[in-house]
């Protein structure tokens, strides 16, 4: 596929990304796609380290929750606006990813030693939040207050009580900005001599270094770009629900979501993490409707659900969706 097509591909794509609002009425289907989007940052944040670096994670909760309660904090505690509070926010995820990155990558620990170490650290982190009190409420978590003066909206980037269409729009709109920012930041590190130094590492590290890589460098810059994606996903987790606590942030799930979306849709492609966050989104939403009407509410069927996909996937699918749709693509236009 050239490039011009798959440009174009991304401009639809973002097009309608921008008038779904206007043409969905359902705020159930809105919230729907939202949250899939909110899954495709997490996974790209991932893909990131885990598909284009070799890197695998099993602890991304700990940049996620980072950002959202640095973001959290900033606004409880010292009375900060969201705006002010943001690069703080996304600043410290980076940060994470620095101090996570140099105790692994320094030390040579890859593979699943430092997928091990990820989820230690995303584990440590959840217990300060729990211990540290004073700071961080603890379990009880942080509730930021509910802003209802339809005239500081943007003030405090609280939806609730604005005007209908931002109403119904606000949030979507604002994780909408976090994926595109995201996605052009992918596209442009797989352009570029960066990105192909990464791919390099995650084909055979000790090769890239003969050829003059400097693998640790290249490493330490691709946690902390990942850190910093997934800490603006925290961002907009606090200002939708106005609330973070320890399991939300530094819980399993975040991380599982981060994970299984873009390996479900391909790693290493700028698509992958968006395709596997709508299939999964899509698998579990008719699997919640049919067996709930069945046999009534289940929790936890989705996570049984994205593991048995995730082995099939893993065992017949490689390459992800994406791969699957990049050979019928071949397929259709002759081989070429």
């Amino acid at each position: 596929m050239s490039d011009t097509l798959r440009i174009t591909g991304w401009v639809v794509l973002a097009a309608l990304g921008i008038a779904a609002p206007f043409l969905i009425s359902s705020g159930r289907w809105l919230e729907f796609i939202e949250l899939t989007l909110f899954v495709a940052v997490l996974g790209q944040a991932w893909n990131i380290l885990g598909g284009y670096g070799g890197q695998y994670s099993f602890g991304h909760a700990v940049f996620f929750g980072t950002g959202a309660y640095v973001q959290a904090l900033l606004q409880f505690r010292f009375g900060f606006s969201p705006w002010l509070a943001l690069p703080f926010a996304i600043a410290s995820g980076a940060g994470v990813g620095a101090m996570i990155g140099y105790l692994s990558f320094r030390y040579g620990l890859r593979g699943s030693y430092f997928a091990l170490i990820t989820l230690a650290f995303a584990e440590a982190f959840r217990v300060l939040a729990r211990s540290i009190v004073s700071v961080t409420e603890g379990g009880r978590g942080v509730s930021l207050p509910l802003n209802q003066d339809s005239g500081e909206v943007w003030t405090t980037l609280q939806f609730t009580f604005a005007e209908p269409f931002l109403r119904h729009a606000g949030y979507y709109y604002m994780i909408l900005t976090v994926l595109i920012l995201a996605y052009i930041a992918v596209w442009r590190m797989e352009r570029s001599r960066f990105g192909a130094q990464l791919i390099s590492v995650r084909e055979n590290e000790d090769a890239a270094a003969a050829l003059g890589v400097d693998a640790f460098r290249v490493k330490m810059k691709a946690i902390c770009l990942s850190g910093m994606i997934a800490a603006a996903a925290g961002v907009y987790y606090v200002q939708k629900y106005l609330f973070v606590d320890p399991e939300i942030a530094y819980g399993p799930a975040k991380s599982v979501e981060a994970l299984v979306a873009p390996i479900i849709g391909g790693l290493g492609t700028v698509i992958g993490p968006l395709l596997g966050a709508a299939f999964l989104h899509s698998i579990g939403e008719v699997a919640k409707e049919a067996i709930g009407a069945l046999i009534g509410p289940r929790p936890g069927l989705d996570l049984i659900l994205y593991g048995m996909i995730l082995v099939l996937v893993l065992g017949y699918l490689p390459r992800g969706l994406a791969g699957l749709l990049d050979s019928a693509w071949r397929r259709l236009g002759g081989g070429r």
